[in-house]
């Protein structure tokens, strides 16, 4: 198999090319094709932008690739969460998430399908998955390991055989590592969900979401699913996406590391507290992880007195920016009590750029440092 880097290069790329072919062919920008005669059928051909695009199946070529099976592409990682949850639940057919997983996943769930009669639970990550998927039967069990924003763990392996003994379908969204850190296909899952918005695009310019799918079925469902309900990738989005993916495995190295420094840092830095990132060899998290992650990313976690200490850390700091998103070229920090998470008020979702990793933690240190 090619490595990492060579995939992400190279990924969705087509067999062969003409003499004067454009190296990077651009975004396909259409809402229609042209058809055959109308006696014809067009098996296979392009007919309505709706159902499918050229620049779609490159960049779903390339992912899925990575993912280890065939790829869908949505206009964002909660479009791609919720075509999941709704496409495998139903009335007395319920879901089991992540108690401690994103909260947009959660409110979906409580408000939307819960009222239309779809059973909602839920475990924590770090959680008893066996016995809850005993208690609850749900037909689908969704997880997220690294945990957003706790970077707690689950076993993928482990909480696959339950469900499916259950009759359950899992799906696992990886958001937090990308597919070049975590392959949950190849751990048992039945489904992968991300939000390309983040690492994998790593530029902060666009949203995009994708599922990939262990069984063909189950990629059809959720390709049937996206035609019909009409969530739809932009052409230039999904574009932008692919040419981002090709600087992943370069962005996620120079993440780790910066990760790796600034947690070693903090664990030192008074007024710091619960210092997390699942790399560290002492993390609660790091004897799992390492079991199943193929590497590390760029987001940890740590905890300042109070929001108002936040708040002065992310004023006095130059290199940090006050965002909500992950992943990106730029280092970013987030309260997340302030969404509604039940976290302390002072826990910090820190996602590394890559930057000079001394320049980094040189800033983020200077800047606790003046809090006192």
């Amino acid at each position: 198999m090619l490595g990492d880097g060579t995939r992400c290069v190279r990924g969705g790329e087509h067999d062969a090319h003409a003499v004067g072919d454009p190296v990077h062919r651009g975004p396909v920008l259409t809402s229609t094709y042209h058809l055959g005669r109308p006696e014809e059928a067009d098996q296979g051909a392009d007919f309505y932008a709706r159902a499918d695009n050229p620049t779609w199946r490159e960049f779903e070529a390339a992912v899925g690739e990575l993912d280890g099976g065939p790829c869908t592409v949505f206009p964002s990682g909660m479009a791609a969460i919720a075509a999941v949850l709704r496409a495998f639940t139903g009335a007395g057919r319920g879901v089991l998430l992540p108690s401690d997983g994103y909260y947009v996943a959660r409110l979906l769930a409580d408000e939307e399908l819960a009222p239309l009669g779809v059973p909602v639970a839920y475990c924590a990550t770090a959680g008893d998955w066996a016995s809850a998927i005993a208690r609850h039967q749900p037909a689908l069990v969704m997880l997220e390991t690294p945990s957003n924003p706790g970077l707690e763990v689950c076993d993928v392996a482990a909480v696959a055989a339950a469900a499916h003994a259950a009759g359950a379908v899992v799906a696992v969204d990886n958001t937090t590592c990308t597919p070049l850190a975590q392959q949950p296909l190849a751990l048992g899952a039945d489904l992968v969900v991300a939000s390309d918005t983040k690492a994998l695009s790593g530029h902060g310019d666009l949203l995009l979401g994708h599922v990939s799918a262990a069984d063909p079925v189950h990629h059809e469902r959720v390709r049937a699913f996206r035609t019909r309900g009409g969530a739809i990738a932009g052409p230039m989005e999904t574009w932008l996406a692919l040419r981002g993916l090709g600087t992943l495995d370069l962005r996620l190295a120079r993440q780790a590391e910066n990760a790796r420094a600034l947690a070693v840092a903090l664990r030192e830095t008074p007024g710091v507290h619960d210092v997390r990132w699942p790399g560290l060899a002492d993390d609660p998290s790091h004897v799992l992880a390492r079991t199943q992650m193929r590497r590390w990313n760029g987001i940890l976690r740590f905890t300042l007195a109070d929001t108002h200490a936040v708040s002065e850390f992310l004023a006095r700091t130059t290199l940090v920016d006050s965002a909500t998103s992950f992943g990106g070229l730029r280092t970013a920090a987030d309260r997340r009590a302030r969404w509604g998470d039940a976290v302390p008020d002072g826990l910090v979702r820190l996602s590394c750029g890559v930057e000079d990793t001394v320049d980094l933690v040189a800033d983020v240190l200077g800047a606790l440092d003046a809090l006192g």
